[in-house]
């Protein structure tokens, strides 16, 4: 399995175990250590998992949560008080009630948490209101991203605010498995949509050879061997022969609870018990070959484990004690199982929902195509409204160098780029200009222009031959 996906199952079990998310299982887990265990080696394994950052729970809230926790462990009374209430009375908003009684400091803290929480989430429905304003906004979704806190006193952090995200936590994570199997159905329900469009776009011989490519590939995934009823003493005893290297006919459930429950809590949590199923697993899917699906593999290995904890555990704590195990080897359903369905032999999803769920990916790409349309439109009339603008900047200029030219043919000296007029000095101009700046001879003069000798002596020529 997958190292994150493990961190965050055992992340999610702990929140539902302990303090606001059933907390109360820190004191007691701590207190139910088994007496054949080394506490002082308890106390440094969890010394050392102190030090590990738990990885996120997936939740929207789950810094805000995460922070609200760690502010109420402060407080020495309501740490005091959680050792004496269970589940129930936590889930019910007993617990929440508790917050009159801690210190100012706290309230404080939580006061301030609360004012970021809300302040981020104002931002966030801002932002995906300016995103969705031409396409319409959902308010009532975007309102339920309130559902852990009182957003109408957004400044003080209440008794129901504990009360909201305590159970808004909860129903999350625990609703965690139902959201898995539903996104499950949704990629399964693509495979096949995106299957059968590719067979549209071939010609018959070629979607012949591909369905029949189809039918040899379930084949080949549907033939393994016998799978293991999860949970039963066949099952167990091929983890205890395999995994543990033990003789089956030495197989005892207690030996192999204490050998199974890794973090020696007294508990088989729900990656302790995913682990067991890893043999019956790969008797179906192997990941080196193309019919076998690795995410089909997860949604088998989840079925498996929700079925043995429907089975074993009696109180629905999401945890298997020794006790519980115990009781569950004495059914008739643990000697004598029934056969295991594994998911080839189900049906995932009806024809009726696949065509419902083509209907919305269509209508969906229906929408796409409209919004792409549009925006290929403005796209085109701001190019348009970019060459009116750049011809009319062209006839512009082109009638300024018209007119100049139109100017020089009359005669008229041309105008600068001020309007003003462009005129040849005058030969005494010239005159002053050269007293004041003396040309060299050997300078180049601007065509047109002669030096002053030179005009004083076609003057002079002048004047002697009228």
């Amino acid at each position: 399995m997958d190292p994150c996906r493990r961190k965050q199952i055992r992340w999610r079990t702990t929140l539902l175990q302990q303090c606001v998310l059933l907390l109360t299982y820190v004191a007691i887990i701590l207190e139910a250590v088994p007496i054949d265990v080394d506490k002082t080696k308890v106390k440094e394994e969890e010394k050392d998992s102190a030090t590990v950052e738990n990885p996120d729970t997936g939740l929207y809230y789950d810094a805000y949560l995460r922070q609200v926790i760690e502010v109420l462990e402060t407080d020495k009374h309501f740490r005091e008080k959680l050792q004496t209430v269970d589940i129930e009375q936590i889930k019910s908003g007993k617990l929440s009630k508790e917050l009159d009684l801690v210190g100012h400091k706290v309230r404080t803290k939580l006061d301030e948490l609360k004012r970021q929480e809300v302040a981020r989430l104002r931002m966030l429905i801002k932002a995906k209101i300016d995103a969705y304003q031409d396409s319409g906004v959902d308010h009532q979704a975007l309102l339920k991203q309130f559902r852990h806190l009182n957003h109408q006193n957004p400044h003080t952090f209440e008794v129901k605010d504990l009360d909201m995200l305590i159970k808004t936590a909860t129903h999350d994570l625990e609703n965690y498995d139902n959201e898995r199997h539903e996104q499950f159905k949704e990629y399964e329900m693509i495979k096949e949509h995106e299957r059968r469009e590719y067979l549209k776009t071939l010609d018959e011989e070629k979607r012949h050879q591909e369905e029949a490519k189809y039918e040899d590939m379930k084949k080949k995934h549907n033939d393994h061997p016998k799978v293991n009823h999860p949970g039963s003493k066949d099952q167990l005893k091929e983890v205890w022969e395999e995994t543990d290297g033990l003789d089956p006919n030495d197989f005892d459930p207690k030996t192999f609870f204490k050998l199974h429950d890794v973090n020696a809590d007294g508990f088989l949590d729900e990656q302790e018990l995913e682990a067991l199923f890893t043999k019956e697993l790969e008797k179906v899917y192997d990941p080196r070959n193309e019919e076998d699906d690795m995410v089909e593999m997860e949604e088998e290995r989840l079925r498996m484990r929700e079925h043995v904890m429907n089975e074993v555990d009696i109180n629905k704590d999401r945890l298997v004690t020794l006790e519980e195990f115990m009781r569950a080897t004495e059914k008739k359903e643990f000697l004598e199982p029934e056969s295991w369905e594994t998911l080839d032999q189900q049906q995932v999803f009806t024809e009726e929902e696949l065509k419902e769920f083509e209907s919305h990916i269509f209508q969906k790409e229906d929408e796409l195509q409209k919004q792409a349309l549009e925006l290929q439109k403005k796209r085109e009339e701001l190019q348009q409204q970019q060459d009116f603008l750049q011809a009319q900047k062209q006839e512009l200029e082109m009638a300024v160098k018209q007119m100049e030219q139109k100017k020089l043919q009359q005669g008229h000296p041309p105008s600068g780029p001020g309007g003003e007029l462009k005129f040849q000095p005058s030969v005494s101009q010239l005159d002053g200009n050269v007293q004041n700046h003396p040309v060299s001879s050997n300078q180049p003069l601007a065509p047109g222009n002669i030096p002053v000798q030179e005009a004083a002596a076609r003057s002079d020529h002048a004047q002697s031959h009228p």
